[in-house]
């Protein structure tokens, strides 16, 4: 019935879309993103919806009083195909961190430029890599947005994590901004890229930020520790089970998802 109901959810996930990417066209040629913006975070909400309809996933946020006022980076685990559709409707004025992969899709390149997205080159190399994400992050910083970024870098298998990127630590170096950990247990009910999906209650919680000006082997070591001890306490509250910490993984092969390997796992 589980996977049932995730074939199901995933004709309703692409159907939207079709829809919403339509519905965004005649807005692209406007000189402002307000109008995209609504749409792609009324887009959000309706995924959401649709999961808790169909598959009987329920969101629940909690940490919103994390959240400061102006900008911020927001720094969130990364488990499931779901995660930005549970963060973005949560957070205004939000940019997000992306490979240009993405612009491949038909239409979706010029709704992520009207949106601001940071829209990495992953195809020109270490140089252009990182000066397209300090020319995203200058435009970040001028706009005040805030900026949402999985510094796994890949969807983690449940109890497990792989090692956090220092990129976000050199993003907040570069704004000035602290760093808000997001914890979730999004994976227990919806696993990576899986088709099948479980009821229960997906929790994504906004922790206590990280200031800036911290040495970067402190910062990426406690943004780590808070989003994984909490990222285990919120899968424990799912499961009925004991907490466990999560342990790490070897980054999977490019274009791969990762897989539990007891052999090669580390706790965290």
């Amino acid at each position: 019935m589980n996977k049932l109901r995730g074939f199901l959810f995933t004709g309703v996930y692409y159907l939207l879309s079709a829809i919403y990417v339509i519905v965004s066209l005649p807005f692209l040629i406007l000189p402002w993103r307000g109008p995209v913006t609504l749409i792609i975070r009324s887009y959000t909400r309706a995924i959401n919806l649709a999961l808790w309809l169909i598959c009987g996933v329920r969101k629940e946020v909690r940490g919103r009083e994390h959240m400061p006022e102006g900008a911020f980076i927001i720094a969130a685990k990364h488990a499931s195909w779901g995660d930005g559709f549970m963060v973005y409707p949560e957070v205004r004025n939000l940019a997000f961190v992306t490979g240009d992969h993405l612009e491949r899709f038909p239409l979706v390149g010029g709704i992520l430029r009207k949106l601001g997205a940071i829209v990495i080159d992953t195809c020109g190399g270490g140089h252009r890599k990182a000066a397209s994400l300090a020319e995203g992050m200058a435009r970040a910083k001028e706009g005040g947005r805030r900026v949402l970024i999985y510094p796994e870098g890949h969807l983690a298998p449940v109890g497990y994590h792989f090692r956090y990127k220092p990129g976000v630590w050199h993003m907040q170096e570069a704004m000035d901004v602290p760093i808000v950990p997001v914890a979730t247990n999004l994976n227990c009910f919806w696993q990576q890229e899986e088709i099948e999906k479980t009821p229960g209650k997906a929790v994504i919680e906004f922790l206590e930020p990280i200031p800036a000006g911290l040495p970067k082997a402190e910062a990426m070591a406690r943004l780590t520790e808070v989003i994984e001890a909490r990222s285990a306490e919120l899968i424990a509250e799912a499961t009925g089970e004991a907490v466990v910490p999560t342990k790490l993984l070897p980054d999977p092969k490019k274009g791969t998802i990762g897989h539990p390997d007891e052999s090669r796992a580390e706790v965290a």
